[in-house]
């Protein structure tokens, strides 16, 4: 497969020269077109540091973030607004839907601001709409929806724009566990029949087993990396706390 994602010996520092923090220690790892692949470490590991850094949230102090050939840690203001509006797409763990807009509209919006015309945005969110199986709260307001139906607008709102990259953040972490099983099938399913590329950060392991491939982070490094290959997900799982274990993270296991 062709690399969509180069991450090269990044860095990250905090603080000033009196008191620095290095959170990110020289870390590198590719993602090809068409991986599902999981980030995982323990509290205070980096990780969400390091995908606030591949989602431009957050900037490197040194090293390079290559995205479909650019190097994403040269692009400022209108050029970095326009790359997240075309090749990104986020799914946060509190959803992060507006209130006052209803899941159409919420889903609408990434649309909207590219400038697309009604008549296709329409089109799009029905077929979103349908694949993620939320047709029936298009109409509702997220005070109207469970957890559950939240995040497969959020997921619809993220993919809806056809992103080269789909960033999650502990996109389980608000949900019980029959509402993550379905999300998680969902992604799966995005990930295998849409071709979707998905780069995940999670403490849970359950939902780092729907993965191809984990890359662990300890102390802002790499610690270790595992790839699925012909496994079943429950011997995946099993192999996924075996690792959390040495690293001293949350191996809660929920089937």
């Amino acid at each position: 497969m062709a690399m969509l994602l180069n991450v090269e010996k990044i860095e990250k520092y905090y603080g000033n020269k009196d008191n620095v923090t290095k959170v990110i220690d020289n870390i590198s790892f590719r993602v090809d077109n068409g991986e599902f692949v999981g980030i995982m470490g323990p509290s205070g590991s980096g990780k969400t540091t390091l995908l606030n850094c591949i989602s431009t949230i957050d900037n490197v102090t040194t090293g390079k973030i290559i995205l479909n050939n650019k190097d994403i840690t040269r692009l400022k203001s209108k050029s970095l607004d326009n790359f997240r509006q075309n090749e990104l797409g986020f799914i946060f763990q509190d959803f992060n839907l507006i209130d006052t807009l209803t899941a159409y509209e919420n889903i609408a919006l990434a649309l909207t601001i590219k400038g697309e015309k009604s008549f296709e945005i329409q089109g799009k969110i029905k077929l979103v709409a349908k694949y993620l199986e939320i047709e029936k709260v298009l109409d509702k307001y997220p005070y109207q929806m469970s957890g559950g139906e939240k995040q497969r607008v959020a997921s619809a709102r993220a993919i809806v724009t056809d992103p080269s990259l789909i960033l999650a953040d502990e996109p389980t972490g608000a949900l019980d566990s029959k509402s993550s099983r379905l999300l998680l099938e969902k992604f799966v399913s995005l990930n295998k029949e849409l071709k979707a590329t998905i780069l995940m950060v999670t403490h849970d392991t359950f939902t780092a087993s729907y993965a191809h491939r984990i890359l662990f982070i300890k102390d802002g490094r790499i610690f270790n990396e595992l790839i699925r290959g012909k496994d079943t997900r429950k011997e995946f799982l099993n192999k996924i706390i075996e690792v959390t274990s040495l690293l001293g993270g949350d191996d809660r296991n929920v089937f």
